[in-house]
């Protein structure tokens, strides 16, 4: 039985279905996403969607649809599914699916009259390629398919309107046609495994709308081009695939490259599968020599945080560590660049932030908590100590190294953390001068550089320890005994967030136990729901739990309430760290929660964070690195409780 599957009941209840997407890219940056009913809710959302580098480092929906139709006796049966205003939904091919499963590639099964047919979609991982494999399960009589397929040739930031300005020349090529709507643009490939017959009949359909789209207050209608569609037969056992992509692909081998993609494919059976299935999807090799982490689909780019706080989840917790090995050379080199000659990196976005540095040292430290001191000293011990020369130097832009040993960074006018919301120019979440974790992993990063014995001069590293060891609690502890989140001189906020949780997680920490644990206690007891951890306490000003409404508004709210799931590994490692194996049914209780969004929201994933409030609603991006990472680091935590 398929881990990841819908009924008949649910599927053609739209309320449902509409609301699950799903997710397939490969490692080149290109992907497919739609929802579960193959309608599309998002501008972002299309069965080909890539990069195109000639225009933008924007991606660009190609192909936006395809609409099946199966043809008996005379009679169309439309399998396609478009909304229109007014909850108008059009042609209403929901209504012919049986089931839906995703355990190893999305598979619908439609019934139409005595006609079964199953459809099969994978995205190549090599190539900008989108394959779909129809098979004719039972029939009882002569059966023809009829494809339209929907062109967009537009950016995923922007909507296409009917216009004049389009090439509408489609040439032959074998079994299909290829064409290209705007200049700049691929040559889009449209093909099959067998003849077929392409019948010319250009049309506009106008005022197709995203609900999503809606949702956010973005403009939500757009109008799709047709230039015609494509006709075969098909009989009873045959399976017919169908290609589009960026380049030709080999049409006498589509059957069997088909098999050899699913033969690549990790079955998503369980939990843990469908969360590693959902990491892969977001490594990013754009060029052979460079390998990469996307923060998350489908907006993300390459940040710097995120990576570093991601990428021993993402691959070495799970046994890739060539994976690991060939990211972690690429973001030293991109390191280097930044502290040697002030360059940022062209991909790798945000390097620049002023904890990013600090996140690159507690990632080291985390491989050194996995493969051993000595394999850390042998990979680390250099950047980590040009890191620390270059805060001690005073030379990052807005880092600056107190006479107490603690770091000031200055977030008034801009966000300088990962609470990186911006208000018409301005932060809103202002936390500036002595901001609570990063003088936390500060602390941390200069204690596990002394564990790697570096040529820093030893009462350098012990003078500012020791400063630190008095500081920080004096800064930070306050008299209800949890930790401001900032401090700026005379000013203290009082506000309850989870980034005192980061501070009393780091693995070597300037507090005393009891001091981590009347942390922890108000961390759980205002913070912590099911799925992970809110960032501001509702009995704190200005909590906003729902992501919702326009931009300004879930700008407003984005670190004002709602739940971040990539807290989590952080609040279990010290829940573990006070509460051994008593705490462990605990854990398991929050990892079966967030197992209830493999059925929701993106099927299969994660989503960027979730309401403050039940019933914890997933918002924002469909699949998001840092949640993936923390859920496969909380189930490695788990592995040395087991017997």
């Amino acid at each position: 039985m398929s881990y990841l599957k819908f009924d008949k009941t649910l599927m053609i209840n739209l309320q449902e279905s509409l609301s699950r997407e799903i997710l397939r890219a490969n490692q080149k940056g290109a992907y497919h996403s739609t929802s579960i009913v193959d309608c599309n809710t998002r501008k972002y959302h299309g069965l080909l969607v890539m990069p195109v580098p000639e225009l933008d480092d924007d991606n660009h929906v190609i192909l936006s649809s395809l609409d099946e139709t199966v043809i008996q006796h005379g009679a169309a049966f439309n399998l396609g599914l478009h909304k229109y205003q007014g909850e108008c939904f059009s042609p209403n091919g929901h209504k012919y699916i049986r089931e839906y499963s995703m355990e190893i590639i999305p598979r619908t099964l439609y019934r139409v009259g005595g006609v079964i047919m199953s459809k099969e979609k994978i995205f190549s991982r090599t190539g900008n390629h989108i394959f779909i494999r129809y098979k004719l399960l039972d029939a009882h009589s002569v059966t023809t398919l009829r494809f339209h397929p929907f062109l967009a040739f537009r950016s995923v930031k922007e909507l296409t309107s009917a216009n004049n300005n389009i090439n509408k020349d489609c040439k032959e090529v074998k079994n299909g046609i290829k064409t290209c709507l705007y200049p700049g643009y691929p040559e889009l490939y449209m093909q099959f495994n067998k003849e077929v017959t392409f019948v010319s009949e250009q049309n506009w359909y106008n005022g197709i709308e995203y609900p999503k789209e809606q949702e956010r207050g973005y403009p939500y209608k757009e109008d799709l081009y047709v230039p015609g569609y494509f006709e075969l037969e098909i009989n009873k056992g045959e399976s017919v695939i169908f290609c589009a992509g960026d380049k030709a692909c080999d049409t006498d081998g589509l059957l069997e490259q088909f098999d050899k993609e699913i033969s690549t494919r990790m079955p998503r059976s369980s939990f843990y599968s469908c969360i590693v299935n959902s990491a892969h999807q977001l490594y990013y090799n754009p060029k052979e020599e460079n390998y990469y982490l996307l923060a998350g689909y489908p907006w993300f780019k390459v940040r710097a945080r995120d990576l570093f706080i991601s990428v021993c989840g993402a691959t070495l917790l799970i046994g890739e560590h060539d994976r690991y090995e060939n990211i972690m050379r690429t973001a030293v080199k991109a390191l280097y660049a930044f502290i040697k000659e002030g360059k940022t990196d062209a991909v790798i976005r945000e390097m620049e932030s002023p904890d990013v540095l600090l996140w690159a040292i507690w990632s080291m430290q985390q491989y050194r908590m996995k493969e051993g001191l000595e394999k850390a000293r042998d990979k680390y011990l250099d950047i980590a100590g040009e890191i620390i020369r270059f805060i001690l130097s005073q030379s990052h832009p807005n880092l600056k190294l107190s006479d107490n040993g603690l770091l000031y960074s200055n977030g008034r006018t801009t966000a300088v953390s990962w609470m990186n919301s911006m208000v018409n120019g301005r932060p809103v979440v202002p936390r500036s001068g002595y901001i609570v974790e990063f003088n936390a992993l500060w602390y941390n990063a200069l204690k596990f550089y002394k564990e790697l014995n570096g040529n820093i001069p030893r009462d350098r590293i012990d003078s500012l320890i020791a400063s630190l060891d008095v500081s920080f609690p004096s800064t930070f502890v306050n008299k209800y005994n949890y930790l401001f989140d900032y401090v700026d001189g005379p000013g203290q906020d009082w506000s309850v967030r989870p980034n005192m949780l980061i501070a009393i997680s780091c693995i070597y920490s300037p507090l005393s136990k009891t001091q981590k644990r009347k942390a922890l206690d108000i961390v759980t007891k205002e913070l912590l729901t099911m799925k992970g951890l809110r960032s501001l306490s509702p009995k704190s000003g200005g909590y906003r739990p729902n992501y919702i409404g326009s931009q300004y508004e879930r700008d407003l709210a984005y670190h004002q309430g709602p739940v971040w799931t990539w807290l989590i590994n952080m609040y279990v490692s010290v829940y573990l760290e006070m509460f051994g194996r008593s705490g462990l049914s605990f854990v398991e209780r929050l990892l079966i929660s967030l197992e209830e969004e493999m059925s929701q929201h993106c099927v299969g994933t994660v989503s960027e964070l979730f309401d403050g409030n039940p019933p914890f609603t997933g918002r924002g991006a469909t699949s998001f690195l840092m949640n993936l990472s923390a859920i496969l680091t909380v189930m490695d935590m788990l592995k040395k409780y087991e017997i």
